[in-house]
């Protein structure tokens, strides 16, 4: 019984494990929040969730923020769409070689004005495989597919509020790790609970067993 039981733990632990990271691997934009009327850097972050590579990414870029630039990324070329009044409403980045393999993961820069009205912006994001396969990131934020959502504050007016600060301009260790600790604490805490369920049914088959 003990055998059967822990073999059962272990199976139970490493599908949660295996699981959290599919779901915790999608596009994801960068900051996720961000103050009306301020300049930021929009740092789109695609890992590869296949066997084979990434070779296309798009972004539509939504009305509560207007991009105007964009960092050029070795490997990659962009193009951009603009609508009758000539604001951008797209990017599309293309690999010019092999592309996000199986183990990589890329981040795609951008600078713009959030909208000094906005109170969150939404990112459409579509991920293009090799085998011509795209995964639409354009769900709700409980779907298998979220949009990246940054969320808009109020500023205070000030001169401050309308540039972009040197901690938003650069994407730093820190910002990161915070980040990818942010997306992972709801899975860490299913995975304890998970364990504390499962050692409970130890506990209580074992006192079964006495009695």
């Amino acid at each position: 019984m003990k055998k059967q039981v822990t073999a059962l733990l272990s199976t139970l632990v490493l599908s949660t494990i295996a699981f959290a990271g599919t779901a915790s691997a999608h596009v994801v934009v960068y900051p996720q929040e961000a103050t009306q009327g301020s300049y930021e850097k929009f740092t789109v972050r695609v890992p590869n969730e296949k066997d084979i590579p990434t070779t296309k990414v798009k972004i539509e870029i939504p009305k509560d923020v207007e991009v105007s630039r964009f960092e050029p990324m070795e490997g990659w070329k962009y193009d951009i769409q603009k609508d009758s009044s000539g604001l951008i409403t797209s990017v599309t980045w293309t690999a010019t070689g092999e592309g996000l393999s199986s183990t990589e993961f890329g981040e795609f820069n951008m600078q713009g004005k959030v909208g000094d009205n906005a109170k969150k912006i939404v990112w459409k994001a579509y991920q293009t495989y090799k085998d011509a396969s795209t995964v639409a990131w354009e769900g709700p934020a409980d779907a298998e597919t979220p949009a990246s959502i940054t969320t808009v504050v109020k500023g205070n007016g000030t001169e401050e509020d309308s540039h972009t600060s040197a901690t938003n301009q650069t994407t730093t260790g820190n910002e990161v790790t915070n980040n990818n600790s942010s997306s992972t604490l709801p899975t860490t805490l299913s995975i304890i609970a998970l364990v504390l369920g499962v050692i409970s049914l130890l506990l209580s088959l074992r006192r079964n067993k006495k009695s």
